[in-house]
């Protein structure tokens, strides 16, 4: 797990009432269209201008909970954040009691799964509507901890009046995103609550540390899960007879037979038993096993694919489309990644590290970084990508599905790549 960009909302040794009543200042100013007395930080200004864009009512109350019991226990049983709740409770509820904070966990559409902690801090979530089942994405309620980091994709500590709706302002959140180590996909936020006097630098670091701590216990179930399809692909391949791997369902490799060793293999989203073009073999014929899939190369010369469509019109499923004489399939990107190849997509002739590393970062010396990644890319998209420089192979057709709003799009680089 990379590095996370942690900003506290509270200035280091600032009053907090003091900050609050600036904060209030600030925030009247913007809606008035009036003169700011100060800047806002860059996360927040950036939401208050999503919400002034979708009309968002800054004296609206938040919606009635949207989903039934019944539709939340389904919800939540297909999160995938179970499995994390026991680590997530371990590490943050406690504590949540004792300062008086919620504890709450929302899926990757921001709908409410879980809430617990301090009860009097609970019956005020009641009186706003911040309760199970409720959905708290920014177009729904505006600027907060949950919505904006679903947005931007990192953890957010949100206090006072940085919130856009104006009820919000009793409140201070801090919250941070959690994915499946398995395929990197968003599961949910999680976050931790209270009111504004309770605010706290440090608060955005323990929700990141715990939620990174539930991670890492979702890797360690993966690779155990791993290691017993491992023992079950050993004997299969033996009795194959013929270059094959074995893989799970999210293309993780648990043993292989004659062919280049691979940590990953891209699968494309609902794969089917058949003929499938894969970048890392070429065309291969699938057959399902119990945990995962047994891949072999198919006997004729492997096409490559003549067209890439690049969609990044979601800031939250960016996906990459290939398609050739084998068929089409599909793949889930994760944001760096997408970022990546949307570079690459606008410079065809290619790119160094160090180009890279100056579109990606605004600095030419994380080359390290760079090759990394691109490293990983390569071992998913071998067919597709070339190197030295990286690029997109020339006989390939690459399109780009842009957002309307570069705004709405990726955190990080490639709003500002799209606009240039």
């Amino acid at each position: 797990m990379g590095q996370r960009d942690l900003e506290a909302a509270l200035p280091a040794g600032a009053d907090p009432r003091r900050h609050a009543r600036v904060l209030s200042q600030v925030h009247e100013a913007a809606l008035a269209g009036k003169a700011l007395p100060s800047r806002p930080r860059a996360v927040i200004g950036a939401s208050w201008q999503r919400m002034r864009r979708l009309g968002v009512d800054p004296d609206g109350r938040a919606p009635a909970p949207v989903l039934t019991a019944g539709q939340l226990e389904t919800r939540r049983r297909a999160s995938g954040l179970a499995e994390a709740l026991p680590t997530l409770r371990g590490g943050l509820l406690t504590l949540a009691e004792q300062a008086a904070h919620i504890m709450v966990i929302v899926d990757a559409v921001g709908t409410v799964l879980w809430r617990d902690g301090s009860a009097a801090v609970r019956r005020h979530a009641d009186a706003l509507g911040f309760v199970e089942g409720a959905d708290w994405q920014e177009e729904s309620v505006g600027t907060n901890a949950i919505g904006t980091a679903l947005v931007a994709r990192r953890p957010v500590q949100v206090y006072s009046a940085e919130h856009y709706v104006r009820a919000q302002h009793s409140w201070t959140c801090a919250a941070a995103p959690l994915h499946d180590p398995r395929d990197g996909k968003l599961l949910g936020i999680v976050d931790l609550s209270g009111p504004a006097s309770t605010v706290h630098a440090t608060t955005l670091a323990l929700v990141d540390a715990v939620t990174r701590l539930a991670q890492a216990q979702l890797r360690t179930t993966h690779l155990t899960e791993l290691e017993r399809l491992r023992g079950f692909a050993v004997p299969v391949l033996g009795k194959v007879g013929g270059p094959a791997v074995v893989a799970d369902e999210h293309g993780w490799v648990a043993a292989a037979a004659g062919l280049a060793p691979v940590d990953r293999i891209a699968l494309p989203a609902g794969l089917k038993p058949g003929r499938v073009w894969l970048p890392a073999y070429g065309n291969c014929v699938v057959e399902p096993v119990p945990g995962g899939w047994l891949i072999r190369p198919a006997d004729d010369e492997a096409a490559p694919p003549t067209r890439v469509v690049l969609d990044v019109r979601s800031p939250r499923e960016p996906e990459l489309t290939v398609a050739g004489a084998a068929g089409t399939w599909t793949h889930r990107l994760s944001p760096r990644h997408a970022e990546m190849l949307y570079v690459l997509a606008s410079h065809r002739d290619g790119r160094s590290a160090s180009e890279l590393s100056a579109d990606l970062f605004g600095d030419a010396g994380r080359t390290v970084t760079v090759r990394a990644e691109m490293s990983r890319l390569r071992r998913h998209f071998g067919g597709i990508l070339g190197a030295k420089p990286y690029r997109f192979a020339d006989d390939v057709e690459v399109l780009v599905q842009r957002p309307p709003s570069p705004e709405a799009v990726l955190p990080h680089s490639l709003a500002p790549a799209i606009r240039g």
